[in-house]
This record gives structure tokens, sequence and C-alpha cells, in this order.
């Protein structure tokens, strides 16, 4: 196994169709871009006891005993936590594990992501078979973030790597699938919901299961499509550009100090704030539209979400998706 996920194994031979590769990288991205959709199992989740109505913890009741509590709802804003461990552990992990990747290939790198984004799901199904919160944390939020991170950054770098000569395209292919993911997930979800949901269930559980099953199958198949180019390798007829022999910039700050630096600390405050805004307002998109907004954003003002017909809620899906995907490209 450890030879068969080794990086000289894909080292892709003479005459390999570089074109196979954004396949096998939209394959892993669009499964882990459903974490822009998550928030369609919200409402849901509220309502994992009261199937109907969500059963409320008595206002007595401290944080700890909520997290343990199996005889009351969870709070949306407590289910929100796992979406902000998402990122976190994307971020973190995609830090920690960038070098390791360069090292251990890309392949190793998505089959762990795919053992890690699946798995997610199915240590949360769990959680919701036995109603414990800190289980869906686990799950899908530090090791189903784990499997974001190694599962984001491994189809950038061998994308990159296939198109020195057309940078742009490449990265723009690999962030296309990630956040095309949800336009493909949150509408599955909802179907999944519907067809699982009996009197007793609303559905969460086996949609969790279903779903982690299908991602993970979905990047195993991206990850063992990898292939890496030779050393020596370049496209045909591209000749890469000059380097020069001096930097520009006459205060020229190495990486390794420019994180000492209060500037470069200051620039990430600044972006921090930026996206933890956006991802802020994706993370309620789905709550938002069907208790806030409802028909308005199908130019039906005083129309609730539960008084439009089936293609209403279709209409209305797929301009909430398309908001979600503007908000997390900016």
């Amino acid at each position: 196994m450890a030879a068969l996920l080794s990086r000289e194994r894909i080292v892709a031979g003479p005459g390999f169709n570089r074109w196979l590769v954004p396949p096998a990288a939209l394959a892993i991205h669009l499964s882990i871009g459903m974490a822009y959709g998550f928030s369609v199992f919200w409402l849901p989740l509220s309502k994992a006891i009261g199937i109907t109505a969500p059963v409320n913890c008595p206002d007595t009741m401290g944080f700890l005993q909520r997290v343990v509590a199996t005889d009351c709802d969870w709070k949306i804003s407590i289910l929100g936590w796992m979406y902000t461990l998402f990122f976190v552990f994307l971020g973190s992990s995609a830090a920690v594990f960038g070098r390791w990747l360069e090292h251990a290939g890309p392949r190793k790198a998505g089959v762990v992501a795919a053992f890690c984004w699946g798995g997610g799901f199915v240590i949360s199904a769990l959680g919701v078979h036995l109603h414990q919160i800190w289980l869906l944390w686990l799950g899908s939020g530090v090791i189903g973030g784990c499997g974001l991170g190694l599962g984001y950054i491994s189809p950038v770098s061998t994308l990159i790597k296939w198109f020195p000569d057309r940078r742009g395209m490449a990265t723009g292919m690999a962030i296309m699938g990630f956040g095309g993911g949800a336009m493909i997930g949150a509408p599955l979800a909802d179907r999944l919901l519907k067809h699982y949901a009996t009197a007793g269930s609303v559905g969460v559980k086996e949609t969790f299961l279903t779903m982690g099953a299908i991602y993970f199958a979905a990047m195993l198949v991206g990850a063992f499509g990898y292939r890496v180019p030779r050393a020596d390798w370049k496209p045909a007829g591209w000749t890469p550009p000059v380097k020069q022999a001096a930097m520009i910039t006459t205060r020229h700050v190495h990486v390794d100090e420019a994180w000492r630096t209060p500037q470069f600390w200051l620039l990430w405050g600044v972006l921090c704030l930026n996206v933890s805004a956006g991802i802020g307002v994706i993370g309620m998109a789905s709550p938002m539209i069907q208790e806030v907004f409802g028909g308005r954003l199908i130019d039906l003002p005083g129309v609730t979400f539960s008084a439009l017909g089936e293609s209403q809620k279709a209409q209305l899906a797929t301009s909430s998706i398309f908001q979600r995907q503007r908000q997390g490209s900016a």
C-alpha cells in the first residue's frame, strides 16, 4: 500500500496527456466543496428530537450539559460551531501539512483527505444517532476540516505543476471545483433529506452516511487519477521566463522573516476579518433563506417559505446557491 501511494509511483511517463489531471482534481474539490452548503443541515438538525418542532433545553441547563444532553434539541448557534471548525482546521492543516504534501505526493494526500472527509460524515452520523453534538464537531469539524485542508491544497499544487504556462487557469479550475461543490451537494442533500425523512427521523443520519460514501468514492477516484510531471518536464513549445538576477524592491523581506513583522499581521488581520464575515453569512445561508427572507429573494414579498410551491423552492435554492458562490469567491 505504501508503494501504491508513493510519489515515485505516480510520476508520469513520456506522452502523458496533462489534461487528464484536471478531472481528478475536480473530483476532490467538488466533494469537499460541500462544506459551503452545510447550512442546509442546520434546521433539520435543530429538530432531530422533536421532528416537527424543536424540543428546547431548559434555560437552567449549562453549556456542557447541553453538549451531552440526549432529550432536547440543539440550537443553530451550537451547530454553527461545526462550520467554524471546518475552516479553522482547513487553514491549519493546509499550513501544517503543505510541506509534507510536496514530499509524499498528491495521491497519498488525496487518499488521506478522502478518509478524513468521508469518515467525518460517518462520525457525524453516529453523533446524530447518539444525539451527541461533540461527535459532529469532532467528525465533520475537526477530522472533516483536516480532510478539507489536504483536499484543498493537493489539487492546486498538482495542477500548477502541470500548467506552469497557465498558472491562473490551473488555479481557477481548482477553485471552481471547490466553489461549485455546494451547487451539487446542497440540492443532493435536500433530496436525500426528503427521501430519508420519516415520522420518527429528520433523515440527517442517513443523508450523512450516503453523502460520506459518495464523496469517499469520488475522492479516491480523483486521488488515484493523479500524476506528477518529471523533474525536467515542461509543456511543448513553452520557454520558462528568465529569472531576474536582482530583486526590484530595495527592502526585500524573506518569507521566514516576513511573518515576524507587524505589517504581515496587519494584512493577515484584514484578510481574516474579511473571510470571517463572508464565511459567517454562508454558514447561516439556508436558515436565513427559509426563516428570514422567504419569497422576497424571488420577487414574492410577504410569502413565507412554507407557502412556496416546489418549483418556487427550487428557484429559491438556485438563487441562494449562486449567492453563496459569489460570497465564497469574494
